[in-house]
Formats: structure tokens, C-alpha cells, sequence
């Protein structure tokens, strides 16, 4: 599981983040997902002519959050 080469790209863009309305550096390490670092809200990346970030989870959305499985 470990033995293998993990391959990580991060990506740190200026903008302002549409949940706190500050400007920001949103961080990505996952492609077209970002985090506001001032809120910490996630952000996600749409490309319409132009670059805009919103949010990725809707109002009323459950997020679930797992930790790292143990291993024995």
C-alpha cells in the first residue's frame, strides 16, 4: 500500500471566496476543488468563459467525514 510512488499536485490561485466574500487563497490539491483559506469553505471551480468559484455543497447537504482506517 505504501511501497508505491504517490503523486500529489497542489495549486494555490488569489481570488475571492463567494461564502466570506474576503480575498483569498484558495488551495487545491484535488483538480476544480478548492478550500478558502480564510473560512475554509470548499470551493468548487467552473470554467465559463471565465474562472468562478462556488460552493461545492448546497444548503441542507450532509458531509460525512472519515479518518484514516486503522491499520492492524
Amino acid at each position: 500500500m505504501f511501497g508505491k510512488k504517490i503523486n500529489i499536485t497542489t495549486e494555490i490561485v488569489n481570488g475571492v471566496c463567494p461564502v466570506c466574500q474576503q480575498d483569498s487563497l484558495l488551495v487545491s490539491i484535488v483538480k476544480n476543488a478548492f478550500r478558502c483559506t480564510m473560512c475554509g469553505y470548499d470551493l468548487e471551480q467552473r470554467v465559463n468563459g471565465k474562472i468562478s468559484y462556488i460552493p461545492a455543497l448546497q444548503k441542507g447537504d450532509k458531509v460525512e467525514f472519515h479518518g484514516p482506517e486503522k491499520i492492524q
